[in-house]
């Protein structure tokens, strides 16, 4: 892979890296983004976050919140397969929200693109932010211990009433964590809060521990993902290029 750009500021290190039409954001060794626009669905972490949006029509996601930029590949996805009217993407990193812009080309394309230097849980906090309700909230807040990539919020049941109170009535939440067992013991599995959930799925990915939530008030049906999803990334297709698990959460 060829180095397109480094930095070293306040004890980082970023790198972009190019490998052909793709590039990629490492912060202190973590591999955060990647974005491909000649073929960008090749069944990466980054579209197992976007597969819950096809839960929805697009004309149902005219607003998105995204927190946790990294370099932006989920923005750029929700860009190309999605085309929401708006999307405000957090992230506590300065550097992270320029390589978005300037290497991954977040903020360009249609719809109104908002990149926000922030705290997640101050920006949740503030009223004025939390204003608008949002179609998608995604929640990939990650960053890195000694080479490892981790949550840096909990999602215990405060910061997930918090995001509940974000989403429109029909919303849909998308939860990162970085097994499902951490997934298991969040709030969203609280008895509190799945009593005011009417659908619940998980997904997870062969060679990632990852497991992504997915949850809404409102019923999400896996034929309706199905049917909207493009090929590359649909369970039911024979050319997906994803092969996730997806499943039902009971209960």
């Amino acid at each position: 892979m060829a180095l397109v750009w480094e930095q070293h500021l306040e004890g980082n290190h970023y790198q972009v890296r190019s490998h052909g039409a793709s590039v990629r954001l490492y912060t202190n060794g973590v591999f955060h983004s990647q974005w491909n626009p000649r073929d960008p669905l090749k069944g990466s972490l980054w579209e197992l976050l976007l597969l819950p949006a096809f839960f929805r029509d697009a004309r149902q996601l005219r607003s998105v919140l995204v927190l946790g930029v990294g370099g932006g590949a989920v923005i750029r996805l929700l860009q190309r397969f999605v085309g929401p009217e708006r999307i405000v993407g957090v992230d506590l990193d300065p550097v992270h929200l320029d390589v978005a812009r300037n290497y991954f080309g977040a903020g360009s394309g249609t719809g109104q693109i908002e990149l926000v230097c922030a705290d997640a849980r101050e920006f949740m906090a503030d009223t004025t932010s939390r204003a608008s309700q949002y179609d998608l909230v995604i929640d990939d807040l990650f960053g890195h211990i000694d080479g490892e990539a981790r949550r840096t919020v909990p999602a215990d049941p405060a910061w997930c009433h918090r995001l509940l109170g974000s989403l429109s009535p029909a919303g849909v939440l998308v939860g990162n964590f970085g097994s499902r067992r951490e997934m298991l013991a969040s709030g969203w599995r609280s008895p509190g809060i799945r009593r005011v959930l009417q659908g619940s799925w998980s997904a997870e990915l062969p060679g990632y521990e990852n497991c992504v939530l997915a949850v809404s008030r409102a019923p999400l049906s896996r034929a309706e993902l199905v049917a909207r999803a493009p090929a590359a990334i649909n369970p039911a297709s024979a050319s997906n290029r994803l092969h996730c698990k997806l499943g039902r959460l009971r209960g």
